[in-house]
């Protein structure tokens, strides 16, 4: 269920939209001015925001350009204005739709899952575009999960960070130092078998696509797949 944050300072508005929003199937909350609203934000984690510009203590602008610095969360904005600087100001700081009042609840809540449609769209093209498959070995870049013939692989996160570095090289050879400054780091101070011990335990946990792990003999490894 898809939680929203309804912010106004009119007591009225902000129970209408619940309302129309619980009927939708959504889990509606409420603040009634933008202080109020980053405060619930910090605390609580939300799909949505429909936000009011005019309001005591904070403003709707600013209070956007606040959440925005916390969590990317999907915003629509409700004015009385409806000039054009008004919204191309709301877009610029982030907002994803504005709404000018007097509006239909209707209306919102059409652009609510508008919204909502878009973002899970593009988590989806993202999670899509992330996934990698070499055979029965997927790999999601996006979600750090790694499946082993439809089996989850319980890997290290050195282990996930060793293989997503070498896949994202696939088909370049890697030497042992080269490995050992960009996924340990300049100042990991270890030798060449720390990479051999983390490679050998990577081939364990991917089974028989350990063989997409070449070995370069007297120089490292490489993804070849």
């Amino acid at each position: 269920m898809y939680k929203i944050l309804i912010v106004d300072d009119e007591e009225k508005i902000r129970e209408v939209l619940s309302e129309y929003a619980e009927f939708e199937g959504y889990e509606p909350d409420e603040a009634a001015d933008g202080m109020e609203a980053v405060a619930k934000v910090k605390d609580k984690d939300y799909d949505l925001v429909i936000m009011d510009v005019m309001m005591p203590k904070l403003d709707g602008y600013s209070a956007v350009k606040e959440i925005k610095k916390i969590k990317d969360i999907p915003i629509i904005m409700l004015s009385a204005r409806g000039e054009e600087y008004d919204k191309l100001f709301g877009f610029e700081i982030g907002i994803d739709d504005y709404v000018v009042k007097p509006f239909s609840p209707k209306e919102v809540m059409a652009r609510i899952n508008a919204v909502l449609k878009r973002k899970n769209s593009t988590i989806q093209e993202k999670r899509n575009a992330s996934a990698l498959k070499f055979d029965g070995l997927e790999i999601d870049m996006l979600g750090r999960n790694v499946y082993v013939d439809g089996e989850k692989a319980e890997l290290t996160p050195k282990e996930y960070e060793l293989l997503f570095y070498m896949v994202n090289n696939n088909g370049i050879a890697l030497s042992r130092e080269k490995l050992l400054q960009d996924v340990w780091g300049y100042d990991f101070f270890g030798d060449d078998r720390t990479v051999d011990t983390h490679v050998k335990m990577l081939r364990g946990n991917l089974k028989q696509y350990r063989k997409f792990i070449v070995t370069l003999r007297g120089m490292g490894y490489k993804f070849e797949a």
